[in-house]
C-alpha cells in the first residue's frame, strides 16, 4: 500500500503545475544511439528560475536527439536549442489545461485507489483460503478483515489528501 502512495506521488510530480520542476522530465526516454535512455542519464537538468528548465547534455552530438523526445512528449513545451544547452520555458497555465491537468489528477488518485481495493481483494481471498484450510477460525477472519478494511481506508484518506494538495498547487479557475 506504501508503495502504491509512492507511485502516486511519483506520477502526481510529473504533472505539470505553473513551477519548473525536474520530475517533469523523468518519464522522457530519449533515443540516444539506437536504444532509448532517460533523459536524466544523458543531461543535466536545472531550474535557473521558477518558470524554465535548463538541460545541458553531456554529450553535445545528443542535442537533436533530446529536442526530438521533447517535442514528441506530452509536456507541451518548445525547447529552445542554443547549440550548447537546451531551455525549456513553462508556459502560463490557462484555466482549460488546469481543469485538463486536474481531471488527470482525479483518474491517477483513481487508479491508485484501484490498487488499493485490488491489494484488499488479494488478502481476503487469502485469509479466505487459510480459513478453509482450518489454519484461521471465523472469529480471527472477522477481526483481521475488520483490521484490513480500516488500514485501506486509512490509505484511501492518503490518497485524497494527495489529490486535494495537487489540486491545490493547479485550481481549476
Amino acid at each position: 500500500m506504501e508503495k502504491t502512495i509512492e507511485t502516486l506521488r511519483t506520477s502526481f510530480n510529473a504533472i505539470r503545475t505553473g513551477r519548473a520542476n525536474v520530475a517533469m522530465l523523468d518519464k522522457i526516454e530519449v533515443e540516444y544511439y539506437g536504444s532509448p535512455v532517460s533523459l536524466k542519464s544523458i543531461a543535466q537538468i536545472s531550474t535557473p528560475d521558477g518558470t524554465s528548465l535548463l538541460l545541458q547534455p553531456y554529450d553535445k552530438s545528443s542535442l537533436k536527439a533530446i529536442e526530438k523526445a521533447i517535442l514528441s512528449s506530452d509536456l507541451g513545451m518548445t525547447p529552445n536549442n542554443d547549440g550548447d544547452v537546451i531551455r525549456l520555458s513553462l508556459p502560463p497555465l490557462t484555466s482549460e489545461r488546469r481543469k485538463e491537468l486536474t481531471k488527470v489528477v482525479a483518474k491517477q488518485s483513481e487508479e491508485g485507489k484501484v490498487a488499493l481495493r485490488n491489494i484488499r481483494r488479494d488478502a481476503l481471498k487469502s485469509y479466505d483460503k487459510l480459513e478453509k484450510e482450518k489454519k484461521l477460525s471465523e472469529d480471527n477472519l472477522k477481526d483481521m478483515s475488520s483490521d484490513l478494511q480500516k488500514l485501506v481506508d486509512t490509505y484511501m484518506k492518503k490518497i485524497e489528501e494527495l489529490c486535494k494538495q495537487k489540486e491545490k498547487v493547479s485550481p481549476a479557475t
